[in-house]
């Protein structure tokens, strides 16, 4: 230690000061690449253009079918009168009913 200059004190302070300023800046500069790291993290997990392209034609394929779909049921001359229905739902009723007999005993 004979050999080092002694430093004085406002050398020390100066040092302490800039020591404090870059330390300042250092956090700073880390703050900013979370953010950033977020940032590229949510890009490379979200869809590119072409794949949106993609998925975006295949919706609508679905879509159109869906729509042809539901268009051939409303057309449909074969539909179920309400006599038909209501005998289904009776006798829906009554195997419940029975059912539940037979899982009581």
């Amino acid at each position: 230690q004979e050999q080092l200059p002694a430093a004085s004190d406002a050398e020390l302070r100066a040092l302490d000061g800039e020591i404090a300023a870059l330390s300042s800046k250092v956090q700073a500069l880390q703050q900013s690449c979370r953010q950033m790291e977020a940032e590229l993290k949510e890009l490379n997990s979200s869809m590119t253009t072409p794949e949106m392209s993609k998925e975006l034609e295949v919706l609508r394929k679905d879509c159109g079918s869906y729509t042809e779909k539901l268009e051939r049921i409303k057309s449909a001359t074969n539909h179920v009168t309400p006599e038909e229905k209501e005998k289904v739902c009776s006798e829906q009723q009554l195997y419940h009913r029975e059912w539940r007999r037979r899982k009581r005993m």
